[in-house]
């Protein structure tokens, strides 16, 4: 009776055999889970599976045990809805408010978080209509995940296809896990409290070529800000990710933008923020680069020492983000990976960098670089300090939102 309870609606789409693997993770993982396919789903996976995989029926029509009042009584008893695949056609409906079967109804009932995981073809996915459709889900708090890019039906590729059932679980478990008040500034963390806001978030180390074999680096994975883009995400915010020299699956429902340098880092992280609400600047951006690119590879020669390396500054990019905001009310988070005296230079650099919030953490050989779990103190302009305790990275990034979320509903400063 304590586990929660799912429903996972199924569109008549070729990727409907994807939602087996969905949801046997839904299952295997204590989720209660009610499939509620469409009469065109049943096309491609057929109502025995469903009813063998999830220990419950899986009608379509509204007329099918009438004396449970199954169109309403399933989205109200639901603490989750995910819909994957989503088809254009369940899109629209969804937007519209139609409801002319089981799970149509079911949408319209339902007064939880719903997820939808869309899968069509390019053309249907870029048109018009759908997106305006998208637009209307999401401006109503539904999480809309992007569609991966690859291999479609038939020959065609493109974007379109369903992210994988890995991916739309992760999104269901931290959408779950927000409406249960998984925030840790005060609990505010709730599922679609982003919705209708663009975030970028940076992520990964930037490389400086030396020659075509060698680069000046840093030890950074990318785990945060991929963390953060996920959260962000989950939560419903439109993510763009600046990822720098990272080997991550690209998290689902996010816009990925790959980069190598710090100069195409700021490039990319600038265009991005032009329309952004905040930016979370978690890369580990060099500071300089080689001030000489050199063509061929530079040799090792028998008695002499290498020749000195010249380096020139890089932009301060977080500097630049803050001091220059393009949009108002725009919120700037930065990163600071300090090895001693690590609240003192955290205080200094917030003040220096002119950001909103500072997440400040000590790092090492064995701290935070390539570790799944991370600790640190978020600073904010304020003067308040916010400790976030030893755990996963997906802790660190709901906090960092949950403050974010807090001064989008503040008032402009006077």
């Amino acid at each position: 009776m304590d586990k929660p309870r799912v429903v996972l609606g199924v569109g008549g789409g070729i990727a409907a055999y994807k939602a087996c693997e969905l949801l046997r993770r839904l299952t295997e993982s204590g989720h209660d889970v009610r499939v509620v396919p469409t009469a065109s789903a049943l096309h491609f996976v057929g109502e025995a599976t469903w009813a063998a995989l999830s220990g419950h029926p899986a009608g379509t029509e509204v007329w099918e045990s009438v004396q449970e009042v199954p169109h309403v009584r399933i989205g109200q008893r639901a603490d989750l809805v995910v819909v994957a695949p989503a088809t254009a056609d369940l899109l629209a409906k969804a937007a519209h408010g139609l409801a002319d079967d089981l799970l149509t109804n079911t949408l319209l009932t339902a007064r939880c978080p719903v997820v939808f995981a869309p899968a069509m073809h390019t053309e249907m996915w870029e048109h018009p209509a759908t997106q305006a459709n998208v637009e209307t889900l999401r401006r109503r708090g539904a999480v809309v995940i992007e569609p991966a890019v690859g291999r479609l039906t038939g020959a065609d590729t493109g974007k379109g296809r369903l992210p994988d059932p890995e991916d739309i679980f992760d999104v269901c478990r931290r959408t779950l896990a927000g409406r249960a008040g998984g925030g840790t500034a005060g609990g505010t963390g709730r599922a679609g409290d982003m919705t209708g806001r663009h975030v970028v978030v940076s992520a990964g180390g930037t490389r400086e070529p030396i020659d075509p074999v060698r680069f000046l680096g840093n030890r950074s994975s990318g785990r945060q800000g991929y963390a953060l883009a996920a959260t962000a995400a989950a939560r419903g915010a439109r993510v763009t990710l600046v990822a720098a020299n990272t080997s991550l699956p690209d998290p689902a429902g996010v816009t990925v933008v790959p980069v190598g340098t710090a100069l195409q880092l700021r490039e990319a992280v600038l265009k991005a923020a032009a329309d952004a609400d905040a930016v979370v600047m978690a890369a580990a951006v060099a500071d300089f680069r080689p001030a000489r690119y050199a063509e061929g590879k530079i040799k090792k020669r028998n008695g002499e020492e290498p020749a000195p390396i010249a380096l020139v500054r890089n932009p301060d990019v977080l500097a630049e983000l803050s001091a220059d905001r393009p949009r108002p009310g725009q919120l700037v988070v930065g990163f600071a990976a300090e090895t001693d005296q690590v609240l003192a230079n955290g205080r200094a650099k917030l003040a220096r960098k002119g950001c909103d919030l500072l997440v400040v953490n000590e790092v090492g050989a064995d701290k935070t670089f390539g570790s799944t779990d991370n600790e640190a103190i978020v600073l904010a302009a304020d003067g308040t300090e916010v400790p976030v305790s030893h755990g996963p990275k997906e802790k660190l990034a709901d906090t960092v939102w949950d403050l974010v979320v807090q001064r989008w509903s503040l008032p402009p400063a006077s």
